[in-house]
């Protein structure tokens, strides 16, 4: 039996799964500002992919890539859903 593809499977809903929430608390605490993160660390993602000779770590390295590149229309989509009033907005500290 060979095992490959639910394990890319498991992974995949895993990743997903991450980045729900880490786009939330991103766009909470720093708004869209970090979105150029997600595009360096989606390339290098994507790019790390394409020179993994092992079949199960370079599909990782896609499906992360392809997440974070995703996350990026995700992130203004959040700051969207913030404005709508669907997600709470973050109250600036007061000294």
């Amino acid at each position: 039996m060979h095992f490959t593809g639910i394990l890319i499977a498991i992974c995949t809903f895993l990743i997903i799964g991450l980045f729900h929430p880490l786009v939330i608390k991103t766009e909470y605490y720093w708004g869209t500002k970090p979105w150029w993160i997600y595009l360096v660390l989606g390339i290098a993602s994507v790019i790390l992919a394409l020179f993994v000779s092992d079949i199960v770590l370079s599909s990782l390295l896609g499906i992360l890539g392809a997440s974070f590149l995703w996350s990026i229309g995700e992130l203004f989509a959040q700051r969207k859903r913030v404005e709508k009033g669907w997600f709470p907005k973050r109250q600036k500290e007061k000294k």
